[in-house]
């Protein structure tokens, strides 16, 4: 009888903090499974939000400590509804200097937001894509890394560029 007043109080603690993130308008993770191949790539489509707003975009990582590197390159490509693509080669930094990843967490999995796109205004309306992809690359070697370990989960989130009132 305990044990369910407990679970039913973090479900709903969960709820609560869930329902109070009031600028998301898209949020969605997927996993990765074991390591991230360099061929393979994350993709998310969406609805165009409306036209009016402007919207910060980012990037959701999850990774744990079997990531062996201080940075992160993406390539990120936004499709838009009218067949019009813009392709960006991101560089994050991951870890401190002493090897400490970055993100937020209380285990070995930290969850870091990463900047994609500032200010943006869906001015076409229709369905958008987004495709990550991991584009690394070890020091001295001209092959990029085939299987990328420690990255847990890729995401996607769309915030409105303004708070919103609740």
């Amino acid at each position: 009888m305990m044990q369910n007043k407990f679970l039913y109080l973090i479900a709903l603690i969960v709820l609560v903090l869930i329902s109070c993130d009031s600028n998301r308008v898209y949020d969605t993770y997927k996993s990765v499974p074991n390591q991230w191949h360099k061929d393979s790539v994350v993709q998310f489509k969406f609805q165009a939000p409306d036209s009016t707003n402007t919207y910060n975009l980012f990037v959701n990582l999850r990774n744990n400590n079997n990531y062996p590197f201080n940075n992160l390159y993406l390539i990120v490509e936004m499709d838009f509804p009218n067949g019009r693509v813009i392709k960006d080669t991101l560089q994050y930094k991951m870890a401190k200097p002493n090897g400490e990843l970055l993100g937020t967490g209380f285990t070995d999995i930290k969850e870091s937001k990463l900047w994609y796109k500032e200010g943006v205004v869906f001015s076409e309306s229709g369905e958008y894509q987004i495709k990550i992809q991991q584009a690394m690359r070890e020091n001295g070697k001209v092959n990029g890394v085939i299987n990328l370990k420690g990255i847990t989960d890729v995401g996607f989130r769309i915030e409105h560029a303004t708070p919103q009132k609740q």
